[in-house]
């Protein structure tokens, strides 16, 4: 008796188990990534048409794009360059204060989560 149900159910259980405990298991690990917003901040000083070169050479945008993106930078405040995770994120900020500072402008460019 205690052969039999540990021989029969304990081999199906064990496959069930492990079957279903693969599924479960993936699951939480297919949960997307925290975006984050790059911010670019209007400033007195720096140049529109740096503003313009810098979109172009670090978020890939097209000149009149880059324009847009300027200019409403300058009207509001503040504008998005661009929506990528952390890390992607956290480069291109530190990519743009550097090349602003090499550059010898006040620039600013900040991240922050979606």
């Amino acid at each position: 008796m205690a052969g039999n149900p540990g021989d029969g159910s304990g081999n199906g259980d064990s496959d069930d188990e492990s079957q279903s405990g693969i599924v479960t298991k993936t699951r939480p690990k297919t949960k997307k990534p925290s975006l984050y917003k790059v911010l670019l901040l209007n400033d007195d000083y720096t140049p529109m048409e740096f503003v313009v070169h810098v979109l172009e050479r670090f978020f890939s945008k097209g000149r009149e794009e880059a324009t847009r993106i300027m200019l409403h930078v300058h009207q509001k405040g503040v504008g998005i360059c661009g929506v990528y995770t952390y890390e992607v994120a956290e480069t291109k900020v530190t990519q743009v204060m550097d090349f602003a500072r090499q550059h010898q402008h006040p620039l600013q460019c900040t991240m922050e989560k979606e």
